[in-house]
């Protein structure tokens, strides 16, 4: 062991031995390494590969719970030090509307660099901020999805490095690629399974001049779990046409975003409205809302905007946006306390349910909710959740993409060494 620490000390990067905080899903990694650069995380992963060492990204952590366990972890590495080098950790070419960061650098900091030109990266994410390059590996996005898209929308180039110490780089500024592959597109979303990455280029748009949401509380007969919802068909209607308006509304609202925190009263739905004319725009959003109850402008956001229903045990719903009420009716038939609350016009919910659950009723419910959501052409993953719940389910659902992803996997990963059974199907 002392040879190891050595040989990782000689790539002239800090290392630490690791404690009990640094544990990812419960498994403890041995030590701890804070790069400073992409060619400081290419000769750790160099000497890691000499020694199968297996090798865990992380960010500022508040996602470090999301995914399965790692099956080892060796080294942990913190990006926290992956600044490009520059005095604020960003580049940003503001005539272009461009701004490449590294890694570990937060995504709040970054949007306050970038106001200073009256422009930002438009993601908002829930637990808040993260990093750059937490806020890729875990693919999280926010209210702002429905106009703006997600993170892999919105990067046009990233920089990794590969689990034999290789560096690539794909789309904006090219230096060296990765033929056939799109990176960015593999690496969001890949929980650290693929590689590290270590930079990122991301396309800006303008800090909107006006912003105003619109709210509406809809009657506890318009909620997906209330007795008229079971036996009436305009009590679907009610919530269903609400969104599929405002989704398709000349008024172009931002975001439709959705909170339901009790399942047998009913949902909360509000539009963010950004930009030229907001103040009018926001007006014609209201009188669409007064149809279903007495919709309200302000000038802030609701104090559950960006915010999950909860932490400890949260899971992600997806199903087609035409699909969203009967997915909700899904999560209401469960008879749980259930919270949900997300964007409810792209039909991607959060679902929190309570820290007390029980194992078998916990299991229950991620079973019938995924087979209702299956007919559905959706699905449900387990973001966080006590080890005691998660053993006995699958964090991720069946996934028609696996052998695809298992392919991905053997070419960019072969040893397996990279956040090794973190992702889906145990890759």
């Amino acid at each position: 062991m002392g040879a190891l620490l050595e040989a990782l000390r000689e790539t002239g990067v800090t290392i630490r031995e690791a404690t009990a905080d640094d544990a990812v899903g419960g498994v403890p990694p041995r030590w701890v390494a804070l790069p400073e650069n992409t060619g400081e995380v290419a000769a750790l992963m160099r000497v890691s590969a000499a020694h199968d060492l297996a090798v865990v990204p992380v960010g500022d952590g508040t996602k470090l719970g999301w995914g399965n366990p790692p099956e080892r972890c060796d080294l942990l590495i913190d990006t926290c030090c992956l600044l490009l080098g520059t005095g604020s950790g960003v580049k940003h070419s503001s005539g272009d509307l461009v701004a490449r960061a590294g890694a570990g650098l937060p995504l709040d900091v970054l949007n306050d660099t970038l106001s200073r030109s009256r422009q930002e990266l438009a993601l908002d994410t829930p637990l808040g901020a993260g990093t750059v390059g937490g806020t890729l590996a875990t693919a999280v996005a926010g209210p702002r999805r429905f106009r703006y898209g997600t993170a892999r929308d919105l990067l046009i180039g990233i920089t990794v490095v590969l689990a034999d110490g290789t560096i690539a780089t794909s789309g904006g500024t090219v230096v060296k690629n990765v033929a056939g592959y799109d990176l960015g597109k593999l690496f969001t979303g890949s929980y650290g399974t693929l590689g590290v990455i270590t930079e990122a280029v991301f396309r800006l748009h303008p800090i909107p001049a006006d912003r105003r949401w619109v709210t509406v509380d809809l009657p506890a007969s318009a909620g997906p779990g209330s007795p008229e919802a079971r036996d009436a068909p305009a009590a679907q209607a009610a919530l269903s046409a609400l969104v599929a308006e405002l989704a398709a509304s000349q008024a172009e609202p931002s975001a439709v975003e959705l909170d339901w925190p009790d399942l047998t009263g009913g949902p909360t739905v509000s539009a963010l409205v950004e930009g030229v004319a907001a103040v009018a725009r926001a007006e014609a959003v209201r009188k669409t809302m007064d149809e279903c109850g007495s919709a309200r402008i302000t000038t802030e956001a609701p104090g559950w905007w960006t915010a999950p229903p909860g932490e400890e045990v949260l899971l992600e719903l997806r199903v087609p946006p035409a699909a969203a009420y009967p997915a909700l009716r899904a999560v209401a038939a469960r008879g749980l306390p259930a919270r949900v609350r997300g964007s409810v016009a792209s039909a991607v919910l959060l679902v929190a349910l309570p820290e007390n659950v029980g194992e078998a009723e916990f299991a229950g419910f991620v079973t019938g909710v995924r087979d209702d959501l299956r007919r559905l052409g959706g699905g449900l993953t387990v973001l966080a959740a006590p080890a005691a719940l998660a053993r006995g389910i699958d964090r991720w659902g069946p996934s028609g993409a696996l052998p695809l992803m298992r392919r991905i996997k053997e070419r960019f990963d072969p040893g397996r060494r990279m956040s090794p059974g973190r992702f889906a199907g145990g890759i």
